[in-house]
């Protein structure tokens, strides 16, 4: 093989590594978080278009896992004030997709003191609240109208403000659950000085309920945890005739779903099986098929009611994983709920480790490939100019001189 020949090569195999490295080093450094990328990991893979927050309750105190529990969370029988928990679960739930959480409020000073630490932790994090005002008592009768006017601007006082909380057509998003016990002229009450600045849904369960105070509320948050998918017929009607409604008005719809239900130790008679993650599948698709403004799951930690999706003794990271599955590949049809293994799955990104490795070992080959090159093109010269003394130029060489070569620029990815 002549010098020439194999110089031409190792130049022309030095630009193709040269051009991939070029054409790897952005998406390596999108791949690894750069500072224009989101900062956790399932933030890039595809999902959902709606945004997908989970309803979520700040009223655990250690005592409160002695009363009416059949299973408990995997990180311990927690306290609501506890921030190393705070951060644990907005971590686990930003891994399974969900975007932020739906918190359960009323003013008192503990829970005013638990949401002002939860959404300092979340905007740590990166996480968006929206706040869930809790309109009916333990008994579940209302509260006075008084106390949720009140309320309502406290809320908007102390906490509209933060960034934190997240924002519908330029609003906070708040939703006032139990609306239908109270009367059109006392929802207007609670609404009327807060509406400029906060979005006030209601928790309405039909057309008829949702029409009766849409003048005065700005959508409906249909909080439906104890369906059964497989059981009740008109349940997919249900979810769009009330989205086609809201709609029209030109107002927000967050549609329900959950993985199970079962209320019987807090006075309830039914239950809805969770079917090893059938039934989140069913719900999830049917919630996305009423074209919501966002998905409510029902819920982080509702372990009276058992509609939980957080990692518990029982269930482990089961519920949390389907939940990743479903939020990053194309819902299932509910026919097929039973059987994930027919959803189409994104291909694992590149780890860190691994992109940090492949960044060094590419441009040291290259650096080591350039040196050769030049060791060679050294010789050779030393080779033309020995030869050129005894033969002559009749060797047929160009003065010693390189054509140039292609930059290999042509068939690369821009």
């Amino acid at each position: 093989m002549t010098y020439r020949s194999s110089t031409r090569r190792l130049a022309a195999l030095l630009a193709a590594v040269l051009v991939g490295v070029l054409g790897y080093v952005p998406a390596a450094s999108a791949a690894s978080g750069s500072p224009s990328a989101a900062s956790s990991s399932t933030a890039a893979r595809p999902g959902p278009s709606e945004p997908l927050f989970a309803f979520f309750y700040q009223w655990f105190d250690p005592g409160s896992w002695n009363r009416a529990k059949i299973d408990y969370p995997a990180i311990g029988r927690y306290s609501s004030d506890d921030k190393a928990v705070m951060r644990e679960q907005i971590e686990q739930a930003k891994q399974a997709g969900i975007q932020g959480f739906i918190v359960s409020w009323k003013d008192s000073v503990v829970n005013t003191r638990r949401l002002h630490a939860l959404a300092d932790i979340a905007a740590q994090e990166h996480f968006s609240l929206a706040m869930i005002y809790q309109g009916l008592d333990f008994n579940r009768k209302p509260l006075p109208v008084t106390k949720v006017v009140a309320d309502f601007k406290t809320f908007q006082t102390q906490f509209a403000a933060n960034p934190v909380f997240y924002r519908l057509g330029g609003k906070v998003l708040t939703i006032f659950s139990g609306t239908w016990e109270y009367s059109h002229d006392q929802v207007a009450q609670v609404t009327r000085d807060v509406r400029a600045r906060m979005l006030v849904l209601n928790t309405e369960k039909s057309v008829a309920g949702y029409r009766r105070i849409a003048d005065v509320t700005d959508g409906d948050a249909y909080y439906w945890s104890s369906v059964n998918p497989q059981t009740n017929p008109t349940y997919t009607g249900k979810l769009a005739e009330l989205s086609q409604a809201i709609h029209a008005d030109g107002k927000y719809w967050i549609a329900p779903f959950a993985p199970g239900f079962d209320a019987r130790l807090v006075g309830g008679s039914k239950a809805v099986p969770r079917n090893n993650g059938a039934t989140l599948r069913t719900e999830y698709n049917v919630a996305i098929k009423s074209s919501p403004d966002m998905l409510g799951l029902i819920s982080w930690n509702e372990f009276s009611e058992n509609t939980y999706v957080e990692p518990s003794l029982h269930y482990g990271r089961t519920f949390l994983t389907v939940l990743a599955d479903l939020t990053h590949t194309v819902a299932p049809t509910p026919s097929s709920a039973a059987d994930s293994s027919s959803s189409l799955t994104a291909a694992p990104p590149r780890s860190h480790g691994q992109s940090v490795l492949l960044l060094v070992i590419f441009p040291a080959g290259l650096l080591l490939g350039l040196a050769v090159l030049g060791v060679a093109l050294r010789r050779r010269r030393r080779h033309r100019l020995g030869s050129s003394k005894t033969a002559g130029p009749s060797d047929g060489s160009a003065g010693g001189q390189l054509s140039p070569t292609p930059s290999g620029r042509s068939g690369s990815a821009d």
